[in-house]
C-alpha cells in the first residue's frame, strides 16, 4: 500500500501535548508562555537537577517536580532561563509538597524566555506522560522514514522505466498535496506540478515570492538548505559540489522534519533523472517547450499561461510579443544567437521540425527590424537555402499570442519545400505566401484532393517523380525556364525535352496561362497534402 502524508499523525506542538487524554487528567494550566505553544516537542524529558539545560538538545518538554529549587529563587529563576538557552519546547510542572502553586519567579523568567510553562494541578505520573508521547513520536519517526522510503523507490521505478521530469514532479506533489516547483539558481521556474490552480497562485507572484523565501530574512531559512517560513521547503539540485538547481515544495502542510524528508528524496530522485537524461534536452528547453506547445495547441487559454511565462522567465508587462518559426533551425542555435543578440524570448522545438521562437521586446522597440535582423544573422549562419523563418504581426497584448504562433507556423508549413525556388525576404509572413498559403489551409479538403490527383495523374507515379520535380520547379521560379535548368543542373535542350513529356502526360499546354495556373494549383495542393 503506498503511503501518503493524510496517513500520517498531526506534529504534536505543546498545544497538542496539553489535549490528549492523559495529560487532561493532570488539569494542565498554561502560567506562561502562551503564545509560544504551537512549538515542536521533539521529546519528553523527566528532570530534577537544577542544571538540566546542559542535557538537552532542543525540543524537550521538561516534566519536574521543582523539589531541589524549592526555597531558592535564584535557582528557580536560573532553572527557567538555562531550559530557554537549551532550546527546551516547555517547561512542566507538577504541583505538590514542594510547589502548591505556581511560583512567581519562574512565571516571571518563563515569560520574559517566552518558555511555554505549565503547572499540572492535580497528582500525575509523569511516566504516563512520557509514554503516551514517546509512542506517538516514535510512531511518527516511523511513519516519515516509511514514507520517506516509499517516495524515494516509486520515483526510482519511475526514472528506471524512462519517465520525464514532469511525471516525477507529479509523484512528488501526489505525496506532498501542495504545489511543487523546479528553479535553476536565478529563480526561474523549470517545472510545476500540483493542482493547477494552486501552481497558477505560487506563479502568479512567483518573482517576489522567491525573493522573499530566500532572501538573507532572520527566522526564515532551515537547516540543510530548506526554507521552513509559511511551509516553503526547498532541497538544492547539484552533484560534484556544483549546485544548478532547488526543487521547492510550496506551503506544505505537514511537520517540518518530515517535509524536509520528501523534499531530499525528490531532489535525489532528480538529479539521478539529470544524470541518467544524457544528451536529452534541458530542463529548460523542456520548460519552454511546454509553455510554447501549450500556447500553440490554444488547449489552455493564454491567460492562464502568463504566470508560466512569468515565472520562467519572459519579460511578459508591458511588451511587444513576436512569434516566429523557424524551419530547419537548431534549437541551441537559436538560443545562442537571441543571447547573442540580447533579444529576450523563448525557445521550443515543435513537431516536424519547426521551432518556435517568442520574442518579447520593449514597446518602444521596432520589432519588425529586429525580427528581421535576427532572421537575417540566422539565415548567414545556416545557409538561405536551409532556413525559413516565418512571422506573424507583432502583438501587444498576451491573449493574441497562441493565434500569432498559428499563423506564423502557417506560413513556415506554405513555404517550406520551396523556399529554395522562391524569391522571399529573411522573414516570411503571411501576406508573402498568397496562392500558396490558401492551398495549405484547404489541404484537407477532399474536393481539392481529388482536384489535385486529377490534374497531375500522369505525374503520381514512380517514373514521374523527376519530372514531378522538374514542373515544381519551373512553376515556382514563374516558369523561367533559364533558372530552372541552372537549378536542376541540366541544358536548356534537355529541359525542354523534359517539359514536352511533362505536358503528354498531362494533356495541356504549360505556355496557356489559365492551364499553366490549374496545375500550379494542382501541384501546391498535392504538396501541402505529403507535410
Amino acid at each position: 500500500m503506498t503511503i501518503t502524508l493524510d496517513s500520517l499523525e498531526p506534529a504534536l506542538s505543546v498545544r497538542q501535548v496539553l489535549t490528549l487524554e492523559r495529560v487532561l487528567a493532570g488539569d494542565p494550566e498554561v502560567v506562561a508562555g502562551a503564545s509560544h505553544l504551537d512549538r515542536a516537542v521533539r521529546w519528553v524529558h523527566v528532570a530534577e537537577a537544577a542544571d538540566v539545560g546542559v542535557m538537552l538538545s532542543g525540543g524537550e518538554m521538561v516534566l519536574t517536580t521543582g523539589v531541589l529549587l524549592a526555597g531558592d529563587e535564584e535557582k528557580q529563576a536560573e532553572y527557567v532561563r538555562s531550559l530557554h538557552r537549551a532550546d527546551a519546547a516547555a517547561v512542566v510542572l507538577g504541583l505538590g509538597r514542594a510547589f502548591p502553586a505556581a511560583p512567581a519567579v519562574m512565571r516571571r523568567a518563563a515569560e520574559r524566555c517566552g518558555l511555554p510553562m505549565v503547572v499540572l494541578h492535580r497528582p500525575f505520573p509523569f511516566a504516563e506522560l512520557t509514554e503516551e508521547v514517546q509512542s506517538r513520536l516514535v510512531r511518527r519517526k516511523f511513519a516519515a522514514v516509511s514514507l520517506s522510503e516509499a517516495v524515494r523507490t516509486e520515483l526510482t521505478a519511475l526514472i528506471t522505466a524512462g519517465a520525464p521530469l514532469q511525471r516525477l514532479l507529479d509523484e512528488v506533489a501526489r505525496h506532498s498535496a501542495c504545489p511543487v516547483v523546479v528553479t535553476n539558481l536565478a529563480h526561474r521556474v523549470l517545472g510545476t506540478a500540483g493542482e493547477r490552480p494552486a501552481v497558477d497562485d505560487v506563479l502568479r507572484d512567483w518573482e517576489r515570492i522567491a525573493r522573499q523565501a530566500w532572501g538573507h530574512r532572520p527566522g526564515r531559512s532551515g537547516t540543510g538548505g530548506g526554507t521552513e517560513g509559511d511551509g516553503w521547503i526547498r532541497a538544492e539540485l547539484g552533484g560534484r559540489g556544483e549546485r544548478w538547481g532547488r526543487i521547492v515544495l510550496c506551503g506544505y502542510r505537514g511537520d517540518t522534519a518530515t517535509g524536509r524528508l520528501l523534499a531530499d528524496r525528490a531532489a535525489e530522485a532528480l538529479v539521478l533523472h539529470r544524470m541518467l537524461g544524457g544528451a536529452a534536452c534541458s530542463w529548460e528547453e523542456q520548460s519552454a517547450q511546454s509553455l510554447l506547445t501549450d500556447l500553440v495547441s490554444g488547449v489552455v487559454p493564454a491567460r492562464q499561461l502568463l504566470p508560466r511565462a512569468r515565472a520562467a522567465g519572459l519579460p511578459v508587462n508591458r511588451r511587444t510579443f513576436v512569434p516566429l518559426v523557424v524551419r530547419d533551425g537548431d534549437t541551441a542555435r537559436l538560443d545562442r544567437l537571441l543571447r547573442l543578440l540580447g533579444l529576450p524570448g523563448l525557445v521550443a522545438e515543435l513537431a516536424d521540425g519547426a521551432t518556435a521562437v517568442l520574442l518579447s521586446l520593449p514597446r518602444d522597440q521596432d520589432a519588425d527590424a529586429l525580427a528581421a535582423h535576427f532572421a537575417t544573422r540566422l539565415r548567414t549562419e545556416c545557409g538561405p537555402a536551409r532556413t525559413v523563418v516565418a512571422a506573424a504581426d507583432a502583438r501587444t497584448a498576451w491573449d493574441d499570442v497562441p493565434a500569432g504562433l498559428r499563423e506564423a507556423r502557417h506560413v513556415a508549413d506554405a513555404v517550406a519545400d520551396s523556399a529554395a525556388a522562391l524569391d522571399l525576404p529573411p522573414v516570411v509572413r503571411l501576406r508573402d505566401v498568397h496562392l500558396r498559403g490558401l492551398i495549405r489551409l484547404l489541404r484537407d479538403d477532399p474536393h481539392v484532393q481529388s482536384f489535385a490527383e486529377r490534374e497531375l495523374d500522369g505525374l503520381l507515379c514512380e517514373t514521374g517523380e523527376d519530372l514531378l520535380s522538374v514542373l515544381r520547379t519551373y512553376l515556382a521560379t514563374g516558369r523561367n525556364k533559364s533558372r530552372t535548368a541552372q537549378l536542376h543542373h541540366v541544358s536548356r535542350p534537355a529541359l525542354y525535352r523534359r517539359l514536352e513529356s511533362i505536358q503528354v502526360r498531362l494533356g495541356v499546354d504549360l505556355d496557356d496561362f489559365e492551364q499553366a495556373a490549374s496545375v500550379h494549383i494542382a501541384l501546391l495542393a498535392h504538396d501541402a497534402q505529403q507535410q
